[in-house]
């Protein structure tokens, strides 16, 4: 499946709901993030990650009631996903950029480890041209 696409992101979302790392994380965290990804192959794809009330989900769209946002081309996004470049140093130099609460981001580190684990499960399935 192609990387950010429809069917990628319902891999993503079914991963999700069935984590129990992130089940357990949600516990104890509250934050909604969506992603906006630009000038990709299926033009611009937007997604979120939310966590409340005990839960984790992930999906198409914005966030409701988002805490933060964060938006990034295509080819950074790409980048970042296959480990080409650290996500860190995206945001240091602008390339990803951040809107909203970022205390509530950095706060939520265990989760967004966490995801990482899950987006590990999808990652061999996964095609990114």
């Amino acid at each position: 499946m192609r990387y950010l696409s429809l069917d990628w992101i319902d891999a993503l979302t079914g991963a999700v709901s069935q984590n129990a790392t992130l089940a357990d994380l949600a516990k104890n965290h509250s934050i909604a993030v969506t992603q906006v990804v630009t000038d990709g192959p299926e033009g611009d794809v937007t997604y979120h990650f939310v966590v409340r009330d005990g839960e984790a989900a992930f999906g198409a769209g914005a966030a409701r009631d988002e805490d933060v946002r964060m938006e990034q081309s295509w080819s950074v996004a790409v980048s970042v996903a296959t480990g080409e470049v650290n996500a860190q140093d995206m945001f240091i130099n602008g390339s990803i950029r951040i809107h909203g609460d970022v205390q509530k981001l950095i706060g939520a580190e265990a989760l967004f480890a966490a995801l990482d684990s899950v987006f590990e499960s999808v990652r061999s399935e996964t095609t990114y041209g």
